[in-house]
């Protein structure tokens, strides 16, 4: 099978977090990617550094894509994508904004383009269970997630998943059977999916 790479895309509450645990346990071969963090907030699941470091990293060439949000600064590096796939693993990144899926799609594996979509009232209920204490910044995002994917809504999707509408497990088997069928990307109903 040719090397791959997920990427899961979509608004805070939308289920990154789960749906990779679902896949972790489909298979040891998904791994999350630790994106770099610089700045404050959370610190599970990001390798944490220093924007001076991640500054470097760029002027090298080796940042796939790098944005700011929550107050910090995040880096998708290439040499880590490259460690996790030479590895025989098949490496899972979060992303938040359309252009960063297509930067990332830069690093030559096949990725499979996974949009997570929920609606506002969801990405509430589930920032306020797992106890966000940011969840007005976190509804904020959620907003610019809808308008970011209205912006973009010619972008191709591997898939797109209602993650109100399905469990994390199913996805991930569908996310999974996607990755092994090399399915193609194509433009979904974006606008009806968002409003």
């Amino acid at each position: 099978m040719t090397a791959s790479g997920i990427v899961l895309y979509g608004p805070p509450g939308s289920g990154k977090d789960t749906v990779t645990a679902e896949l972790a346990n489909l298979g040891d071969e998904f791994a999350l990617f630790q994106r770099l963090k610089a700045g404050l907030g959370r610190t599970v699941g990001y390798r944490l550094t220093t924007v001076e470091h991640i500054e470097e990293l760029s002027r090298t060439g080796e940042v796939l894509y790098r944005n700011t949000r929550y107050g910090a600064e995040y880096a998708i590096d290439r040499p880590e994508v490259a460690r996790l796939v030479r590895s025989g693993l098949t490496p899972v990144l979060h992303m938040g904004q359309v252009v960063g899926v297509n930067a990332v799609g830069n690093f030559p594996i096949n990725w499979v383009k996974v949009l997570l979509w929920c609606p506002e009232e969801v990405t509430r209920e589930r920032c306020q269970g797992r106890g966000d204490r940011d969840v007005d910044a976190r509804l904020k995002v959620w907003h610019e997630t809808r308008q970011d994917l209205l912006d973009h809504a010619a972008e191709p999707w591997s898939l797109v998943i209602r993650t109100d509408q399905v469990s994390p497990s199913q996805a991930a088997q569908t996310i999974s059977e996607a990755r092994v069928a090399d399915t193609t990307a194509e433009v979904r109903d974006i606008r009806g999916l968002v409003e």
